[in-house]
């Protein structure tokens, strides 16, 4: 009877036991769930907190993403300020490092994650002094003011007034881009004399032309409905008034700053390696550019290897068209008249119906499409003959303005036709307008990844695009194919290049002596191409790496899944973070295979 007792006491003892346990383990655990929470709640605020001084402090990108809150405003860019803003920047980075990510879920630790090395990124590209070269040919301060007209909203009033303050102070703002220039010319960061000589070039056909006939003026031509006649009177006359006694006077001091105290003392290599740090800012630029760790001499090599390849295939278009060989072909038809277009509309009218052939086709290759409209229009002529052949221009998240894609007419009659399907696809659909129109709409992203510009894969992701036309039967004529593979030629070509003159040391005319053997590129792109990779050192990689990339994980998920592959899902993940690291996509896209093989298995 004792016993029985003594048994029955230590069960209850013992169950008793187990129920405290079980209740401090669903307290602890619900402890550790709220410090969860509160971490990732302090973690999104401070997301929240960043963009939001991201936006006040620049006022540009505001405007273009359709906030309007700083829109008579522009970017402060004193040398004051950009050491102001390095200080925050450090500040930021130390409260987003001090957040314990432990616990959170794989996107939530993904964010804190891209946000250190975006923001580690910066320090160091301030460290390199990269800020202190504020003109060039490509995109220069004095090339973004003009060429930022086309993403202000003009829909009332208050939006022209906006507009008005921002002329009146383009000549502070071209001042402080002077001083930083002058701070460059102390420690030695220069541009290239001979590209400067450019700039100034560019500034005087801004200056130039009057009143309605101003870049600036562009607004004038096209008031809404909305805006009385008397506004229209008032509105047109403080901008033209503006223009003539703000803006054109400010270029007309940076024309004779840049042409008698800055272009004189530019560099006289073309390679960044002549600078002051230059091989630690190729470095780097290759490592932001690329989002890899690749050196140089691979790169290198990697697009020699890349030419040969494709120029193998290119040959045998040649000869399929009855030529000997790829060099015969290609001379003639730099002659031949059915390739050259007639008129700069012909130009535009050919990328408009490519687009719209492509439009109905994306379902089969995609589950996520893009909301907003895309639209096709010229490069201002005061900036084609250093333009590319065609570039984007985003839209605004909400679609009241689309995206543009800029085609460069100017030279019409020197110009190939035969690249024009390929560029078309990777400049709007399924190229840079689908994947960034994507980004900036979903919905379980912050707004920093929805924006998000690594290069690799955002351009990586549009000549991949180019590729997607032929999947799908276009590239019907077989000189739009050549063409197609011409424009990849030119990325390969990129990788040889742009590593040929800022790490091997090659001399401008190696680089155009390289282009004219293996390039279709007509005469004025070879040239302006050619300055471009000496301006941005690095960008012209991203390209390549990018779809080299991008490729190689198609392939080895069509390996892994077997019949189970489909391209709509693999394009959808590819998609759906956002714009990422190489590093980080290849992560993301390897977990993709792997849940899908377990959820293929699981049926």
């Amino acid at each position: 009877m004792k016993s029985r007792i003594l048994s029955l006491s230590l069960s209850i003892g013992l169950s008793m036991g187990m129920i405290n346990i079980a209740q401090a383990t669903e307290t602890n655990t619900a402890t550790q769930q709220t410090d969860v929470t509160s971490r990732v709640k302090a973690l999104n605020d401070l997301l929240s907190e960043q963009w939001q001084y991201n936006l006040e402090n620049t006022p540009e990108f505001a405007t273009t993403l359709g906030d309007l809150r700083y829109n008579d405003k522009w970017s402060d860019m004193s040398l004051a300020h950009i050491k102001s803003e390095h200080k925050v920047t450090e500040s930021f980075l130390k409260r987003f490092e001090s957040i314990d990510t432990s616990g959170f879920s794989a996107e939530d630790k993904l964010n804190q994650e891209l946000m250190v090395r975006q923001l580690k990124d910066s320090l160091r590209g301030y460290d390199l002094k990269l800020y202190e070269m504020p003109f060039d040919q490509m995109s220069g301060i004095h090339l973004q003011l003009p060429g930022f007209v086309s993403s202000i909203p003009f829909t009332t009033t208050k939006e022209y007034e906006d507009y008005i303050k921002r002329l009146k102070a383009i000549p502070k703002l071209l001042d402080q881009s002077m001083g930083v220039a002058k701070q460059g010319l102390q420690d030695g960061m220069m541009p290239p004399k001979y590209l400067l000589e450019k700039v100034v070039v560019q500034i005087d056909s801004i200056a130039k032309p009057a009143g309605k006939d101003s870049a600036f003026a562009d607004p004038l031509k096209h008031f809404p409905e909305s805006i009385s006649e008397a506004d229209r009177k008032r509105l047109s006359a403080a901008i033209i008034d503006a223009i003539d006694h703000d803006v054109r006077p400010a270029y007309s001091k940076l024309g004779k700053f840049i042409a008698k105290d800055y272009a004189p003392h530019g560099r006289s290599q073309p390679g960044v390696w002549q600078l002051p740090n230059g091989d630690a800012i190729y470095r780097y630029q290759v490592e932001q550019m690329t989002t890899t760790k690749e050196s140089p001499e691979h790169i290198h090599e990697l697009g020699l290897a890349e030419v040969k390849r494709i120029e193998t295939a290119m040959t045998e278009i040649a000869k399929a068209q009855g030529y000997k060989d790829l060099a015969s072909f290609r001379a003639a038809l730099k002659t031949d008249p059915k390739v050259h277009p007639k008129s700069r509309e012909e130009i535009l009218e050919a990328y408009r119906g490519f687009i719209a052939g492509m439009q109905p086709e994306l379902p089969k290759l995609f589950g996520l499409l893009p909301k907003t409209k895309v639209e096709v229009v010229p490069v201002q002529e005061y900036r084609e003959k250093e333009a590319a052949g065609a570039e984007y221009q985003q839209g605004t998240p909400d679609g009241s303005r689309p995206g543009q894609v800029f085609v460069n007419t100017g030279d019409f009659a020197n110009r190939s036709s035969t690249t024009f399907e390929s560029t078309a696809y990777h400049e709007a659909i399924p190229g840079h307008h689908m994947q960034i129109s994507i980004a900036q709409t979903l919905p379980a992203l912050p707004p920093f990844r929805q924006q998000a510009g690594y290069t690799a894969y955002i351009e990586g992701w549009a000549l991949y695009s180019e590729q997607l036309g032929k999947d799908i039967g276009f590239y019907k004529d077989p000189l739009s194919d050549y063409g197609r593979l011409s424009s990849e030629l030119l990325r390969a070509d990129r990788l040889v290049l742009d590593t040929g003159v800022h790490y091997k040391h090659w001399t401008r005319q190696q680089m155009v002596d390289f282009f004219h053997a293996h390039s279709s590129e007509d005469e004025p792109d070879l040239q302006a191409e050619t300055d471009r990779y000496i301006t941005w050192p690095g960008q012209a990689l991203a390209y390549k790496m990018g779809q080299l990339k991008i490729l190689e994980l198609r392939a080895l998920a069509k390996k892994e899944l077997g019949d189970a592959f489909d391209i709509r899902a693999f394009h959808d993940v590819i998609l759906d973070g956002g714009a990422l690291p190489l590093d980080v996509l290849e992560t993301r896209t390897k977990a993709w295979i792997v849940a899908t093989k377990a959820k293929t298995k699981g049926h």
